[in-house]
């Protein structure tokens, strides 16, 4: 009962918070431009000036998380987001002149589509990069002009209580508020009356979100994951290419939801690419246990999780190459760091090959031909990312254009979530709309018609006005013709 009450509660502190921030939009309409950028610099100042906390809460939720990668990801790629907002967003906020039908034209028409902030968006984050992932949307929704409401997630509890505190110091709950809690929060959280709201994460969670949103026909972006492939051509540098999978599989422990989730090789080639693998992973992180720059499994439930799919495909044929470069003893260590683990001869009916990763742990495929891994990828969910490596052109142009991915990179991993002129997001399973830069802009704003009728009268001029007679017969007569 108590745990009913206070979730009660705090659905009433939501839908507190959010008639609050829709009258305050209201009643600051139209938002100023200055005062957008007065929010993004204030978002600015609270990760620069918080950036060692935030990093320590980000560390200790996951057990350990390297400080360096997540001054990276999550400090860093803040601070350029709002960097490249800044120096851009006065040109996305232009009306944009549009054509109208001759003669109007001529005649004084004239049409114009103007970006219009929709009101409060909520944002929905994930734990895999928790500053990142609520931040950069949010970024994008106050430069569009609108209130932000962001739900953070309860497995990096302690980063999301930092943030819920540290917001209060920056900004008025009518302007930006942060939430903690757990499922039933999330799930009170989905089902408020936003004018947008983004949620990233798992494509099963995004169904219940999307059914949420429904119920107030909420319109909704998704950003959701799925199995991201990564094809190595004939023609690729093979040590390259598999220093570079190593790096995009092992950085967050593979907890990215653009990570390489299966690798498809040239059958020839696939003892030399593994070995070439095993040698980057060496480099990269000689050691793991004991080393810095490698980040632990989140919790204990998805540590379980990933062993129980390497034990379900050594059940069903898999062979399982465990990557240990410093020889350690994992089962002895209070850890829940996991070495990379690669998987050769998998099949289909092995979860690994059913499910999205989210660790270090990656299957590979092996090709006669390219055709052969491009109707594998387009057999499936479309995948958030994919992959090529190669010289080829013809080659790399045959595979962006048979398959369907959210984005790609060629010939590295993970790097066009980092174009902030790129749009981010998925397609089908793996999400819908997307964010960064122009894109999120215009995911976060209403493209407003306008038009503006000459004086003369345009209706009966052309017709348009009963009693209707031979001038509306010469207008049907004109736009009838093929």
């Amino acid at each position: 009962m108590a745990t009913m009450t206070d979730a009660a509660l705090k659905a009433d502190q939501l839908t507190e918070v959010l008639d609050r921030q829709k009258a305050a939009f209201l009643a600051e309409l139209p938002v100023p431009m200055a005062v957008r950028k007065d929010r993004i610099k204030r978002l600015m100042k609270l990760v620069h000036d918080n950036a060692d906390a935030l990093v320590a809460a980000m560390s200790e939720d996951f057990g350990h998380r390297s400080a360096e990668q997540s001054k990276m990801t999550d400090i860093v790629s803040v601070l350029n987001c709002a960097r490249h907002t800044l120096k851009h967003m006065d040109g996305w906020a232009k009306p944009e002149k549009r054509s109208v039908q001759f003669p109007l034209g001529l005649l004084g028409a004239r049409a114009r589509v103007e970006y219009q902030p929709l009101g409060v968006v909520g944002i929905i984050a994930p734990w895999n990069f928790p500053i990142q992932l609520c931040l950069t949307p949010a970024i994008g929704a106050l430069a569009a002009g609108n209130r932000v409401m962001i739900k953070n997630s309860e497995y990096t509890e302690k980063t999301s209580n930092l943030l819920a505190e540290l917001g209060p110091q920056f900004f008025d709950a009518s302007e930006v508020a942060f939430f903690t809690g757990g499922p039933d929060v999330g799930q009170a959280f989905s089902e408020l009356p936003f004018n947008h709201l983004l949620f990233t994460g798992a494509t099963s969670v995004g169904h219940h979100i999307m059914r949420a949103a429904a119920k107030n026909l909420v319109p909704i972006t998704l950003e959701l994951g799925g199995k991201s492939p990564a094809i190595i051509g004939r023609g690729a540098d093979k040590a390259k290419a598999a220093q570079r999978v190593t790096m995009g599989k092992m950085l967050n422990a593979g907890q990215i939801c653009i990570a390489p989730d299966y690798l498809y090789v040239p059958r020839e080639d696939e003892s030399e690419i593994i070995e070439n693998i095993k040698q980057s992973a060496g480099t990269l992180y000689p050691t793991l246990l004991t080393n810095d720059d490698y980040t632990a499994v989140v919790n204990e439930r998805h540590h379980q999780r990933l062993t129980g799919y390497l034990d379900d495909a050594r059940e069903k044929g898999a062979e399982v190459i465990e990557v240990n470069p410093g020889n350690e003893d994992f089962k002895s260590a209070n850890s829940r760091k996991m070495p990379l683990h690669i998987l050769r001869n998998v099949t289909d009916d092995m979860k690994v090959m059913q499910d999205e990763i989210f660790g270090p742990i990656l299957p590979v495929k092996t090709y006669t031909t390219v055709d052969e891994a491009i109707d594998y990828v387009n057999g499936r969910d479309r995948p958030l990312a994919l992959y090529y490596f190669g010289e080829d052109g013809d080659e790399a142009r045959k595979v962006t254009d048979r398959t369907v991915s959210g984005g790609v990179t060629l010939n590295d991993t993970i790097f066009h979530v980092a174009m902030e002129d790129l749009p981010f997001g998925g397609v089908g399973p793996s999400g819908m709309g997307a964010y960064h830069g122009l894109d999120g802009f215009r995911t976060f704003s209403h493209a407003k018609s306008i038009y503006s009728q000459p004086r003369i009268d345009v209706a009966k001029l052309g017709g348009f006005l009963p009693p209707y007679g031979s001038a509306t017969q010469k207008a049907i007569d004109r736009d009838l013709k093929l």
